[in-house]
């Protein structure tokens, strides 16, 4: 029976993922395949067995990660003795998660178990040093952005450009009004709740997102509610995890008791739905931003991290922007209000230029609709076809020692 181990280390690896374990279902060679480490519940939907809780690896930036130490690395070190004693898979596949999956990828390769890696670091972003690492422990890289494999070839490390599988999962056109009907009816709302503007607002997926940006993304609605009194506003939040809604709940009451009138509504999961029916997005960044674009919005992006950790990061960033459509149009083609810069007032405003501007929103539009066909490809497919080559190699390996 073939044996694939994975780790995906928060919930849009587990988004990423799940396509992938889905396509190797179909593939007749694969009939049987053990799947197995670390995933969400998504994945293991598709017959995946978590054999860890990925919420341990679930942290972002220098500090959040010291916090987290000591559990991530007696995790990584039981996952280790796992995978090269008892558990030894025919290939190990990290998706995402760098600073966990290339450790455990440098250990694995070294006893002989071939590995890949599913979205590339962002060497070209920042933290560039990384490539060395790579080249070590990656056998090959599966790139979701065209312009990295040519970053690898020059580095010497095998890669193949398999597209960005939200770029096939999601419609070239959205249907707003259908979006909203079905919030509608699923929410069980009157039949024109969501007349008027919508207003996406994803403040992320992580515990320590909602603690830094979230206050601020609440009081952005209540301001913008100010500013465009005699306007119809409705506020859609998905919550990404269960864990989340408590502290967005409280939030929420907090700002009913100030503005009793104003109209948020939390909604658990139903991202793309939320985003579908927007007219503009209030967004932390990350890959949730480039979900935002594939549907064709207009946004504002925004995001918070302690002191110390943007100081690091700083330090060590080479582009100018942080926001995935920012850096795949190579432009500031969406605003990026950061740390001291992610104020209310800035970002209400920038929210407003959006909705007074329906020729830029129009421009917007047709330059994401390009992006969109530039990552369209059969992703999942793609990735599946790779592990399944590789467990194929790694067996007549096997067999022919």
């Amino acid at each position: 029976m073939p044996k694939l181990a994975c780790v995906a280390g928060e919930p849009s690896g587990d988004l990423l993922a799940a396509p992938v374990l889905s396509a190797l279902n179909q593939i007749p060679d694969m009939a049987g395949l053990e799947v197995y480490g670390i995933g969400g519940p998504r994945m293991q939907a598709e017959g995946m067995r978590s054999d860890w809780p990925m919420e341990t690896l679930s942290v972002r930036g220098y500090v959040e990660a010291i916090k987290q130490l000591p559990a991530i690395l007696k995790l990584r070190k039981e996952l280790i003795q796992n995978l090269t004693g008892e558990g030894r898979p025919d290939v190990y596949l990290g998706i995402d998660a760098p600073d966990f999956n290339l450790g455990v990828e440098l250990h694995l390769r070294k006893a002989g178990i071939p590995t890949l890696h599913f979205v590339s670091p962002s060497i070209w972003a920042w933290r560039a040093g990384r490539i060395k690492k790579i080249s070590q422990a990656v056998e090959r890289m599966l790139c979701i952005f065209p312009f990295e494999t040519e970053i690898y070839d020059r580095a010497g490390v095998a890669s193949t450009y398999v597209g960005h599988p939200l770029a096939s999962e999601i419609p070239p056109e959205p249907n707003v009004n259908q979006a909203r009907a079905k919030i509608t009816n699923l929410q069980k709302l009157p039949s024109n709740a969501l007349d008027g503007i919508v207003i996406a607002v994803l403040p992320g997926s992580r515990s320590s997102e909602i603690e830094l940006i979230a206050p601020v993304f609440f009081e952005t609605m209540a301001l913008i509610v100010e500013q465009l009194k005699g306007q119809k506003l409705h506020f859609l939040i998905p919550v990404a995890t269960p864990r989340l809604r408590t502290p967005l709940e409280e939030l929420l009451i907090k700002t009913k008791t100030k503005n009793p009138d104003i109209q948020i509504h939390l909604l658990d999961g139903m991202a793309d739905e939320v985003l579908e029916a927007s007219d503009v997005v209030l967004i932390a960044s990350g890959t949730a931003t480039l979900q935002a674009a594939l549907w064709k919005k207009p946004m504002v992006i925004s995001y918070k991290v302690p002191w110390l950790t943007a100081q690091i990061m700083k330090r060590q960033g080479y582009l100018p922007y942080v926001g995935l459509p920012n850096i795949l149009c190579g432009e500031f083609v969406v605003p990026e209000l950061l740390q001291d810069d992610a104020t209310p007032q800035k970002l209400a405003k920038a929210l407003q230029v959006w909705l007074d501007n329906p020729g830029k929103v129009a421009e917007l539009k047709a330059r994401f609709a390009q992006m969109h066909e530039t990552l369209r490809r059969p992703t999942g497919l793609l990735v599946a076809q790779a592990v399944a080559q590789t467990i194929a190699n790694s067996r007549q390996k096997r067999v022919s020692s």
